[in-house]
């Protein structure tokens, strides 16, 4: 169980991020669920999580903006008094070919998929210090260890989190903080449901267990990479894909 501790999820609110909230706030943990846009889902899925007595409060910010982050993570510590666990799992897609695509269209997705990690880890960081402890997951994609056709600006963001991740598994070894990164496939979510279904039946048929995952297949492992049984697992980067890519 999670009773006491405090967990922040970037983008935490729907899909993959509404998974891991619900399966750490129903393990006990009172969960600070971050969201950029849609007031209403977020009000909907704190209210649903409160009626089954989960511990949740639900924060709007931009993870692309430095102070916001700042700003999130004191309202966290200042209401709550700590933050043991932070998932970076924000993320947003612009999909073009690089022939097709803009400098914006670039920065954009780098800076809520990468920076966003960047900015989240560096306002909570000093606290875990402090504490001498602390679990960072950031949650990447296949797409970072495989590429994909009109995705060079997601996938570079992906790929940008796995070195992230280790050099600051490195950094912060001996304070007590572990980071590691979990890569998802193809997972049935609001983002995938936007591929056009001929699409995404061939990316199906070249899934060896042929299926979607699911969100709370995510969310199972970033609960075991945060437990205090795992401290001894740092740098690593776990696949959730189905055997599309090993």
């Amino acid at each position: 169980m999670l009773k006491g501790r405090v967990a922040i999820v970037t983008g935490g609110t729907r899909g993959i991020g509404g998974a891991i909230s619900s399966l750490l706030a129903k393990d006990g943990a009172h969960v600070a669920a971050g969201y950029s846009k849609g007031e209403e889902t977020a009000r909907k899925f704190k209210e649903g999580l409160e009626k089954g007595g989960s511990s949740i409060s639900v924060h709007q910010g931009r993870v692309d903006d430095p102070t916001d982050c700042q700003r999130v993570v004191q309202e966290v510590i200042d209401k709550f008094g700590r933050v043991d666990f932070l998932i970076n799992n924000a993320g947003i897609t612009i999909d073009k070919t690089v022939r097709k695509m803009n400098a914006d269209e670039w920065h954009q997705v780098l800076a809520v998929n990468l920076f966003g990690a960047f900015h989240m880890t560096k306002a909570v960081l000093e606290h875990m210090i402090e504490r001498g402890s602390g679990r960072i997951v950031n949650i990447s994609s296949v797409i970072g260890e495989t590429g994909n056709i009109g995705q060079a600006n997601y996938a570079a963001s992906k790929a940008g989190l796995f070195g992230f991740s280790k050099s600051l598994a490195l950094e912060m070894a001996q304070r007590g903080i572990t980071v590691n990164c979990v890569a998802p496939g193809f997972i049935e979510t609001e983002m995938v449901a936007a591929i056009p279904k001929a699409a995404l039946d061939k990316v199906i048929e070249r899934i060896p267990q042929r299926r979607l995952g699911k969100p709370d297949e995510v969310a199972r492992l970033v609960r075991f990479l945060i437990d205090d049984d795992s401290s001894y697992v740092t740098g690593a980067v776990y696949t959730v894909n189905g055997g599309l890519d090993m």
